[in-house]
């Protein structure tokens, strides 16, 4: 039962943020990490995507201070978790990485962006889905710091 409300609490927060609703997705979000928490343990890797989808909904709310400190507690349990798949983890940069760039920190986010590529390319291959939205969030980076040839060389990668 408390792994179903897991999913309905994390699958109604994405929602939200997929329609832009981010104050919205908060509680939900929270709901599951909460439900996470209870069935699997408060430094647990199975917490990492509430967090990651917290972080997400307070940065699109605004809230980016709340956002990294959701996305350290991710990080800090990835980094305590040696067997953590690299999807995971490539999440975790990606999300990180989307946080520096909206911070304008560009280099850290390239920092990022880059280890979600690998992690990503190492998980799912280097052609992937998965793989494609990293490179499309570094040619957005580049894009900003008005380094065009580099954008449009990922652009086209995409």
């Amino acid at each position: 039962r408390q792994k179903y409300l897991i999913n309905l609490a994390y699958g109604a927060a994405q929602q939200f943020v997929l329609e832009g609703k981010h104050k919205e997705a908060i509680p939900a979000a929270w709901h599951a990490l909460r439900f996470s928490a209870e069935v699997f343990g408060s430094n647990s890797v199975q917490l990492v995507p509430a967090y990651l989808l917290l972080a997400e909904a307070s940065a699109g709310a605004g809230d980016f201070p709340q956002a990294s400190r959701y996305l350290t507690q991710a990080q800090w349990i990835v980094l305590r978790t040696p067997a953590c798949g690299a999807a995971l983890r490539s999440r975790l940069h990606r999300a990180l990485g989307l946080l520096c760039a909206a911070e304008g920190d560009f280099d850290q986010a390239l920092y990022h962006l880059a280890n979600d590529i690998y992690l990503a390319s190492s998980a799912f291959g280097p052609e992937s889905l998965e793989t494609c939205g990293g490179y499309f969030h570094m040619a957005n980076v580049f894009f900003h710091q008005n380094k065009r040839d580099i954008a449009n060389s990922l652009y086209a990668k995409v």
